[in-house]
């Protein structure tokens, strides 16, 4: 047996059965017209983003990565909730203007930007978080060639990673970002190019959960920040911190102290140096703003048995929670939490495993888990898919086709 991930706070049964936002799975289901379906729940991420704007100091500001989840109607709420939207492509660009966000309110990242998506960026008015030397002269050529003054920042790879984190974005040779030692004389070009000077972007890392990891890296942020803009010579208008704020997937994770975060964060707001006294301060998050508010649900097809082991086989499966089945970064496969959503009251009876659609044995919802019986048209419940999951997972693969999409 294989435990399962801790199940987030919020979910509830209704009538024996996983309910969310106050319905059940299956009304869920059935009005959306089948499954496999991701469900989001508005409430939750607005419960979300209110205990952070509460644990934060006034001054920091809180930007959404679209690359999180850019499911169209959740851009629209997320829209009302935050000050700022991150981007990573021409693609979300689009979506992020579709869904009536400000193009001044967007910053755009990524260390291949394409001369049109540049060109579209800098037309909008949205500000580019410059990856290379090459990049921020691309973009001020385009931007003379239009007739337009660009907004330009330069994101920073620092000297320094964020420990623990899932991902490390800083520290040695990357793709993204530009070195610390490069970026004053880079930043001293662009202003002096007639660019409109936007500021710094610092992301260290992501998924961590360690609350002093994320406390030393901001106070390291901050120190770099103030040391680069004085080299600069120039005020620093904005500085992007970056974000890094894990969930708790697996057993054993506990949820990011966001107190001890926030408490560490405004100690050293009410004590910066003279070099950002006036710069606007963002926290740039994803995962953590949804991705606890987000459940995949997906029809058991069979149940069968092979040597002595129970499988539900499913119709969904990594080609569209790719991060689930143990494809999406992960050494060493672990259980995200899993419920039988249609038996969410009963107790756990079997150890079995759940199993996607395709003909490939990557496809493993939940591995030798203790979970209630279940046959032939339960629902099955996947948790903490509300990020990374079914803009993350490969839809055609097999020609299976997307999820269904909801938000209530």
């Amino acid at each position: 047996m294989k435990p399962l991930g801790p199940i987030p706070m919020g979910f509830v049964a209704l009538d024996g059965e996983l309910a969310i936002g106050g319905r059940k799975a299956s009304a869920l289901v059935e009005e959306a017209g089948g499954t496999p379906l991701f469900v989001y729940s508005g409430a939750m991420i607005a419960d979300r983003v209110a205990h952070l704007r509460a644990c934060l100091h006034e001054r920091v500001r809180l930007h959404y990565a679209v690359k999180a989840n850019p499911f169209p109607p959740l851009l629209a709420l997320m829209r009302g909730l935050v000050d700022g939207f991150d981007i990573a492509s021409g693609g979300e660009l689009e979506r992020a203007l579709a869904s009536g966000q400000r193009a001044q309110a967007l910053s755009f990242a990524g260390p291949g930007k394409r001369d049109a998506e540049l060109e579209a960026a800098i037309v909008a008015g949205v500000t580019l978080n410059l990856e290379s030397a090459g990049e921020a002269r691309r973009a001020l050529a385009i931007a003379d060639q239009v007739g337009v003054q660009p907004r330009l920042a330069i994101r920073v790879n620092p000297s320094f990673e964020l420990r623990g984190s899932g991902m490390k974005m800083g520290g040695g040779a990357k793709p993204f970002g530009v070195g610390e030692a490069l970026v004053p004389a880079l930043a001293r070009e662009v202003i002096g190019a007639g660019a409109e000077w936007r500021g710094l972007h610092v992301f260290a890392g992501s998924q961590a959960l360690d609350a002093e990891a994320i406390v030393e890296m901001q106070g390291r942020v901050l120190e770099l920040a103030a040391r680069l803009t004085g080299e600069i010579g120039h005020p620093l208008p904005h500085l992007n911190m970056g974000g890094g704020f894990g969930i708790p997937y697996f057993a054993g994770d506990r949820p990011l102290d966001l107190a001890m975060v926030g408490g560490a964060l405004g100690e050293r707001i009410a004590a910066l140096p003279p070099e950002l006294a006036q710069t606007t301060l963002v926290l740039e998050l994803g995962r953590y703003l949804v991705g606890e508010a987000g459940v995949y649900l997906t029809r058991v097809l069979d149940r069968k048995e092979s040597h002595g082991a129970t499988f539900l086989v499913t119709d969904g499966g990594l080609h569209h929670v790719l991060a689930a089945s143990g494809n999406f970064g992960t050494v060493v496969r672990r259980n995200y939490p899993v419920a039988i959503a249609t038996r969410f009251s009963s107790e756990p009876e079997e150890v079995a495993s759940v199993v996607g659609c395709l003909c490939t044995p990557l496809d493993r919802v939940a591995e030798q888990a203790l979970l209630p019986r279940a046959g032939v048209g339960d629902l099955v419940a996947v948790f903490c898919t509300g990020a990374y999951g079914a803009s993350a997972s490969p839809a055609a693969f097999l020609g299976q086709g997307p999820a269904r999409e909801l938000l209530v």
